[in-house]
């Protein structure tokens, strides 16, 4: 991984890329639900421990394991850019493409930790971001948003009392329009090697 391509520009870009993948402020609800399923307590550190190692692994072996299966990294960003966008279409619409396993019982790490937090979403789009941007800076934009993850954990009951049910839905609904627009984006970039 080569540190010296490191652009505070592309850290950002994906660092809130991410954030609105995993979506961390729209999963409160969930997370709150979660939270009084498992005894009125999520194990914020095993979480964000569990769903870093994913993410960071994803990003260091993702592309050998997509050649093993013949695939190569601009057909894995145009598959995965389909699935941000139908994200997007989820958070701004309000509608549920994909089903999520509500299963309580593995406490913090499933569902919690995957698929919520570093879900195939989170994976996909990571895998996507690498045929556009620096390892080294999407290595930074996962540990900044793996300081969220662990804030937002942390704080859980603090920011649902402090956003309210209309807070939740107009940051939703912002990062889902961030989301498509990001989705168009990449698989603008990725599709020009088609058919070639």
């Amino acid at each position: 991984m080569n540190f010296s391509f490191i652009s505070p520009k592309e850290i950002l870009t994906i660092t809130f890329t991410l954030f609105a993948v995993i979506d961390m402020l729209g999963s409160i609800p969930v997370l709150a639900s979660l939270r009084v399923k498992m005894g009125g307590e999520i194990r914020s550190t095993q979480a964000t421990l569990i769903s870093g190692g994913l993410m960071v692994l994803f990003l260091l072996v993702g592309e050998q394991f997509l050649n093993i299966l013949g695939i190569d990294v601009q057909s894995f960003a145009v598959a995965g850019s389909i699935v941000i966008f139908i994200i997007g279409l989820e958070m701004v619409l309000g509608l549920e493409f994909f089903k999520a396993d509500n299963n309580p019982k593995s406490g913090s790490v499933v569902p919690i930790a995957f698929p919520l937090i570093a879900g195939s979403g989170t994976l996909t789009t990571i895998m996507s971001l690498k045929a556009n941007y620096h390892d080294a800076n999407i290595l930074i934009a996962i540990l900044i948003n793996l300081v969220v993850i662990y804030t937002v954990l942390k704080s859980l009951k603090w920011i649902e009392s402090i956003l309210g049910p209309n807070g939740m839905i107009v940051i939703r609904k912002f990062f889902g329009v961030i989301l498509l627009a990001i989705a168009v984006k990449i698989f603008g970039t990725n599709i020009q090697g088609f058919g070639k």
